[in-house]
């Protein structure tokens, strides 16, 4: 039996993040009245309520918010990734980022370690960030 890939399926408001990963730049919303830079998308400010947005590509760096090390597959699709990594990263720009965090040891990880993205083309059409220790 083979296993599909999950990938994720954009809305209208994602649609930029998602075209932005596919050329490994990591991009977010930013309200022009505040300056807010927000995660995820939406229409209205957070903070402001404004309406008025634009999309910024950020640095990729940020810190290790907190994680979890999965022993057991959340899904079907990760048995052979057996442990990985599910962490929330705040980046430098402000939002935080549920992603996995790769390339290291799980014994290795603390929370509030610097990290940066790093881009895992899952599909020609897909590719998710996903970061490691600096």
């Amino acid at each position: 039996m083979t296993v599909e890939k999950i990938v994720p399926m954009p809305d209208a408001d994602s649609k930029p993040f998602w075209e932005g990963c596919r050329e490994h730049q990591l991009k977010f919303q930013q309200c022009v009245a505040c300056g807010e830079v927000r995660w995820p998308p939406s229409i209205l400010c957070p903070q402001c309520h404004s309406q008025q947005t634009k999309w910024i590509e950020a640095s990729g760096r940020g810190s290790i918010y907190t994680f979890a090390v999965y022993h057991q597959p959340f899904h079907p699709a990760f048995k052979d990734k057996l442990p990985y990594v599910v962490g929330v990263v705040k980046l430098d720009e402000g939002p935080m980022l549920l992603t996995n965090i790769v390339g290291c040891s799980p014994d290795s990880l603390a929370c509030d370690m610097p990290v940066r993205v790093e881009w895992d083309d899952i599909t020609q059409e897909c590719s998710l960030p996903k970061f490691r220790p600096l």
